[in-house]
């Protein structure tokens, strides 16, 4: 398999390159610049019967100044109350009568619309995202009665705690840095937000040199884009104004490294992590390799030394982030309150143990293969696939093909993994906790030595 190594954001608008062929040399990724910047990526895959669509845009919390906090998310709700041509009745009748699935979600750094339908039904899928992303009214009965709904989801999210201990470790970890603002926004933001200030926000950052267009399916790239030229008209050719700066470009201010937040639980629930690297850092896969082998599994090193050893979780698991221009790698533990001491300083004594001595090639192994069957695995349906090259070309401006990322794997060293170890879990740790205690003196002292 071949791939095209010219980036999305330098190919020339109006123009359409293969981005990558099959082994019969057919071509099987495209993708094609708009006059306005839209890109439109797709992916061929002959052997089903049906088409996802997402409209990904690269906007999210972390875009949002303090008085519009939560305004991306808010966004979501508030395009599919209606548009010119739809009521937001109409929008679900006409996708709910082909069976299909019409959803969307904000992260930090983007925002996904995204369609599942029947290979049949893929003009409608297209209209209606174009119609809800590019065409809505903005209705203030519509924005008063979604802005119930979001603070209703404010409150089911607070009565969640590993929700409110991943807000928490957000801001142990990164202090003031936008990347640290909960992606719902607060109570006081969401009421406080007018009309004219969240259409604002839509009309600054809902550029089209922000937009990629995925499809993946039974498809061919020609009629995608002569749907999605139908659908936008004569806005495919844009108007070439400089796209706004990415928000929050902030310097990563001293966070305060540990966080509490009391809660009436039964367990407590213990974050724990370091500073990571963005995803444009080149050892990216080392660290893909090095999570799932510390916490991926039920073979990883901390599920084994703390769940299987010692029996003092359920649930013990590592995730790593990897954003524009920072990251993280974390592990979450909950256990009985009583335990947290010990729970916090076995997972400090793992870390301590990989970043001295690195990982066995049996857990590098085990690492490698988590992730290329997961990765393989994951590819079995086209919203998998949809997902797969819009936001790589949103993130990247690139594609690397199956085949390229299981190399990339492939290609990592017991070495390269030892010494991203040493980088990384030497440095200070940020803890969030959320549990039943009333003030940070109520926690273990193994607790504040571990974060000291």
């Amino acid at each position: 398999m071949t791939r095209t190594p010219l980036p999305g954001h330098r190919q020339r608008p109006g123009s359409t390159v293969v981005v990558e062929r099959d082994a019969d040399r057919n071509p099987r990724i495209k993708r094609t610049v708009l006059p306005g910047g839209l890109r439109v990526i797709t992916e061929a895959v002959d052997s089903v019967r049906s088409a996802s669509v997402g409209i990904w845009v690269g906007v999210g919390s972390r875009d949002e100044s303090p008085s519009v906090a939560g305004a991306a998310h808010y966004l979501e709700h508030l395009l599919f109350k209606g548009t010119a041509k739809r009521s937001a009745v109409q929008i679900a009748e006409e996708m709910d009568a082909v069976g299909g699935e019409l959803n969307a979600f904000t992260a930090k750094e983007h925002t996904c619309y995204y369609a599942h339908v029947l290979d049949e039904d893929l003009p409608l899928a297209v209209d209606l995202l174009c119609d809800v992303v590019f065409d809505a009214l903005f209705a203030q009965r519509d924005m008063d009665l979604e802005r119930s709904v979001v603070l209703e989801e404010i409150a089911m999210r607070d009565d969640d705690p590993e929700d409110l201990l991943h807000e928490a470790y957000s801001t142990a970890s990164l202090g003031e840095h936008p990347l640290a603002r909960p992606v719902l926004g607060t109570e006081a933001s969401i009421k406080g937000m007018s009309r004219t200030s969240l259409r604002g926000f839509w009309r600054r950052r809902y550029a089209q040199e922000r937009m990629v267009i995925s499809v993946a399916g039974n498809i061919s790239h020609g009629e995608v884009l002569r749907l999605v030229r139908k659908a936008l008209g004569e806005r495919v050719d844009g108007d070439r104004a400089p796209r706004p700066p990415r928000g929050g470009q902030a310097r990563i201010s001293t966070p305060p490294r540990m966080v509490l937040r009391c809660d009436d639980t039964e367990q407590a629930h213990l974050m724990l992590g370091v500073r990571g690297i963005d995803r444009h850092d080149p050892r990216r896969f080392t660290l893909s390799v090095l999570n799932a082998a510390l916490g991926g599994g039920m073979s990883s090193r901390l599920f084994q030394e703390v769940r299987e050893r010692r029996g003092l979780v359920y649930q013990v698991y590592s995730s790593a982030a990897c954003y524009a221009d920072t990251g993280n790698l974390a592990v979450y533990a909950g256990c009985q309150p009583e335990r947290l001491g010990e729970v916090a300083g076995v997972v400090r004594d793992v870390l301590d143990t990989v970043a001295a001595d690195g990982l066995s090639a049996a857990e590098l192994a085990r690492g490698k293969g988590q992730l290329r069957g997961g990765l393989v695995l994951g590819l079995e349906d086209t919203a998998s696939r949809m997902s797969r090259i819009g936001k790589g070309e949103l993130n990247y401006a690139e594609h690397l093909s199956v085949d390229e990322t299981l190399d990339r794997i492939e290609a990592v060293t017991e070495e390269e993994v030892a010494e991203l170890a040493a980088t990384l879990l030497r440095r200070r740790v940020a803890v969030s906790v959320v549990g039943p205690y009333a003030h940070a003196d109520e926690l273990p002292n193994q607790l504040h030595e571990v974060v000291s």
